[in-house]
């Protein structure tokens, strides 16, 4: 996740997925996170597929909430909202240096 990059407005994002939709939670996960991939070619190359928290100006703040652009807002709450995950979004106000408390180290899931 990196702030840095970006300097514009920001939109709060929440997400929730229903506790029976394990196969949705994991593929959301896939999305916000990223995941390791195998390339299909002979070689077989392993790769990182990045998710919407690589993104310049994305931060995760917590279980199911990040603070985003609003273009990548708009993106990741239709993707979202297209597996049956319910999306709330909202403008948000807060300066980088407020914002940089709220970022994690590398310990983020695969």
């Amino acid at each position: 996740m990196t702030i840095e990059g970006y300097d514009g407005e920001r939109v709060l994002v929440s997400y929730d997925v229903s506790g029976s939709a394990r196969g949705v939670a994991a593929r959301v996960c896939q999305i916000v996170f990223g995941r390791k991939r195998i390339s299909e070619g002979r070689d077989r190359t392993p790769y990182r597929e990045k998710g919407f928290i690589h993104r310049p100006g994305v931060v995760w703040i917590g279980q199911s909430v990040l603070v985003m652009p609003p273009r990548d807002a708009v993106e990741l709450a239709g993707v979202l909202h297209r597996l049956g995950v319910r999306v709330a979004t909202g403008p948000v106000s807060i300066d980088r240096a407020s914002l940089a408390a709220f970022r994690r180290g590398s310990g983020l899931p695969a």
